[in-house]
């Protein structure tokens, strides 16, 4: 079934034709809504895979100009425009003892993100830790957390 989502994918990439700058690149998540990539099976990749994925699309598919996932009203959702991604500044709400892969950080600003990649730290016991995220390349965005001196990459959920 993973490997039909897949093809069905890549060729809807290839139909699309042409290729994308790295700038101009949005990632399979930027595209599709939320329904429509659990849908296509892409929620059940790995970070590692997912990434593969959007590499390989960076290079052969998804021409510049396709649309951007859009909810209710057809706005975008969260940041599709590089332009209107700004750093968030807020507390984890409640305590922060680690993350384990795919874990979700609920902000008391209300927002939820992610962990976009792998690797797990269970050593951690912060209270309502300060947390800044900002946005990197390519779509990307990284939470640095008071209190550890850590950081890693995250995705907005909610």
């Amino acid at each position: 079934m993973q490997k039909r989502a897949i093809r069905a994918v890549l060729t809807l990439a290839l139909a699309l034709s042409g290729t994308a700058t790295a700038a101009e690149f949005s990632t399979l998540e930027e595209r599709m809504s939320r329904k429509e990539f659990d849908a296509a099976g892409l929620g059940r990749l790995s970070a590692e895979e997912l990434k593969a994925l959007n590499d390989w699309l960076r290079v052969n598919g998804l021409a510049p100009g396709a649309p951007v996932a859009t909810g209710k009203n057809r706005t975008p959702e969260f940041y599709p425009e590089e332009a209107e991604r700004e750093v968030v500044e807020a507390h984890i709400a409640g305590n922060l003892t680690g993350w384990l892969g795919k874990t979700q950080f609920k902000l008391d600003n209300g927002q939820v993100w992610q962990q976009a990649e792998s690797g797990m730290r269970t050593d951690l016991n912060l209270a309502n830790p300060q947390v800044r995220i900002k946005p990197m390349l390519l779509g990307s965005w990284l939470m640095s957390i008071d209190g550890c001196n850590c950081s890693l990459r995250v995705r907005r959920v909610k």
